[in-house]
């Protein structure tokens, strides 16, 4: 009876021990796991509250060409972190400093903006031992010295860490989400002063995995060509490569370049440094518009590109009177050497048949007069004219590229794109998607459906007027026939250029002339004329990809 009454006493005790064994294996397995997966996690936070940060890493993700290569935090400096308080007042520290570094006794003793202050090595220290209050770290950069892509990838206010134009700041919210790598400097807890001799620890960048980067369509490679051309020209403007298959983006330039780590300095400045002259400011086209009369004229009269028309030299159109490039004009002349000669005359002839309306009509389905949505903010929509400018004497305007017709350099690749692709317009970008900072893609950004914008026949008709162009026309200088030749049209366009007439230069085609490649758009601001100007840049970019097989 006992033994029957002492069991359910028995069986408590036995569930309460097992209650309590399980317990204290959760919480050891607990205590175990805080040690490992988060160990770093609280050693940080440790080191953050008996420390001074010093970040030796940008506190922004990677902004990366297609090939994954990094175009920002891809530079690195060794660099001398100096313990004012330290130094300040021993000779043969400040000394040491000036020695390995192209600081100055003034910037030393009287730098007021932190405790800690920063100087890049000029030579190495090897071996050589350091004074107290002296450091020395591999510093990354976000920009480097050459800038390379500026204008697409903008700049960041320091202050909060924002980005304030470009990539930057698009994708800001993303970019933000870096844990980055620091120095902690040991400081003193009551008044958090570095404390004289104390330790210091480098804390590295270990969240690997985090969508807080960004891949472009950007071609690291084609990029730097680019760049490198407009600069050997020593041009203002803008150039725009694509790929003809896909519709990515693989280069963009805008000049004059800027530095983006001292962005100040440019804000009083009229130079348009900060501009984007690729998307963000428009222009007159000049002749090259004529592609887009061509194309309306072929839509009302097919046969027309078999015409000849007669060229005196100038148009009057009531009291305009619009002068042909050629003064004396260039007599009877069939309309595709109107075109590749760029006639302002015929071409006038041929605005008029069509009216000013449908040249239009035709320049918005080509992408004028809106913006593309390539994925920058400063992207603008350019002008068309509309309404009562479009009556009169107006078309002799309209039919050469001038009068109120604006367009960018992008909108302008556009419409060679859908040549390029025999009438079909590809979906322009320069965004790939969000990806890890390792570079594995998070979120991969779909592009529009292709879509037929002029028929097959007429697209074909103004691709072999464009080679006529570069064989015999205003292009003929380019020659690129041993590496495939090319198809374009140049422009000159009338312009007020901080308020002084002058001529821009233009030359916007494709290579090589079949199964085309790449897009090039060349701006080349004060260039006079598109032949001289823009037709050179074009023509070494485009040897430059192919001699670097791109």
């Amino acid at each position: 009876m006992r033994s029957q009454r002492n069991s359910p006493i028995k069986t408590k005790i036995l569930r309460l021990s097992m209650l309590s064994l399980s317990i204290f294996i959760i919480l050891i397995s607990r205590l175990a796991w805080i040690q490992t997966a988060k160990s770093n996690e609280y050693r940080l936070a440790a080191i953050r509250q008996r420390a001074r940060e010093v970040k030796v890493y940008p506190p922004r993700g990677i902004i990366y060409d297609r090939n994954l290569i990094p175009l920002t935090n891809r530079s690195r400096v060794t660099t001398m972190f100096v313990i004012k308080d330290q130094v300040i007042d021993n000779e043969e520290s400040i000394k040491f400093i000036m020695e390995y570094t192209d600081a100055n006794k003034k910037s030393i003793v009287e730098n007021s903006s932190d405790k800690i202050l920063e100087f890049p090595l000029k030579k190495t220290l090897k071996d050589k031992k350091l004074p107290k209050g002296i450091f020395i770290s591999e510093k990354t950069l976000r920009y480097d010295e050459m800038n390379m892509l500026s204008h697409v990838i903008g700049y960041v206010k320091r202050s909060d860490n924002s980005g304030e134009s470009g990539i930057e700041k698009v994708f800001d919210d993303i970019l933000k989400n870096n844990e980055v790598g620091s120095i902690y400097f040991e400081v003193d807890n009551k008044k958090k002063r570095i404390i004289p001799g104390g330790g210091f620890v480098v804390v590295e960048n270990e969240e690997f995995k985090k969508p807080n980067s960004v891949k472009l369509t950007i071609d690291y490679h084609i990029q730097k060509i680019v760049e490198e051309a407009i600069d050997e020209e020593n041009v203002n403007g803008a150039v725009v490569v694509a790929e003809v298959d896909t519709g990515d983006i693989v280069a963009v330039a805008s000049r004059p370049n800027f530095d983006q780590d001292e962005v100040d300095a440019y804000l009083k400045k009229d130079n348009m440094e900060l501009y984007n002259k690729a998307i963000q400011v428009s222009y007159p086209p000049g002749s090259l518009f004529k592609i887009v009369v061509l194309l309306a004229a072929l839509e009302e009269e097919p046969d027309i590109a078999n015409e000849y028309f007669y060229c005196s030299g100038f148009e009057k159109l009531n009291d305009l009177v619009i002068k042909c490039n050629k003064e004396g004009g260039h007599g009877y002349i069939s309309a595709e050497e109107a075109f590749a000669k760029s006639c302002n005359s015929v071409f006038i002839q041929i605005g008029k048949r069509v009216g000013s309306k449908k040249i239009i009509d035709m320049a918005q389905k080509m992408g004028y007069g809106r913006k593309l949505n390539i994925g920058l903010l400063e992207e603008v929509a350019g002008n068309l004219p509309y309404g009562e400018e479009l009556i009169g004497p107006s078309v002799g305007n309209i039919s050469i590229g001038q009068g109120k017709i604006e367009v960018t350099p992008l909108q302008v690749t556009n419409m060679m794109m859908i040549l390029a692709n025999n009438g079909v317009e590809k979906d322009l970008s320069i965004v790939k998607g969000i990806v890890t900072e390792d570079g594995r893609m998070v979120k991969e950004f779909k592009k529009n459906e292709e879509k037929r914008i002029i028929s097959k026949e007429n697209s074909q008709i103004v691709n072999k007027f464009m080679a006529e162009v570069v064989l015999r026309g205003t292009a003929k200088k380019l020659n690129l026939e041993d590496i495939g030749g090319a198809c374009g049209k140049t422009g000159s366009a009338q312009a007020i250029l901080n308020g002084e007439n002058t001529i821009h230069g233009w030359f916007s085609g494709y290579y090589p002339r079949e199964n085309p490649k790449y897009v090039i758009t060349v701006f080349v601001e004060e260039g006079f004329s598109g032949s001289k100007s823009a037709v050179p840049i074009f023509g070494k970019i485009a040897r430059e990809i192919y001699m670097k097989n791109r």
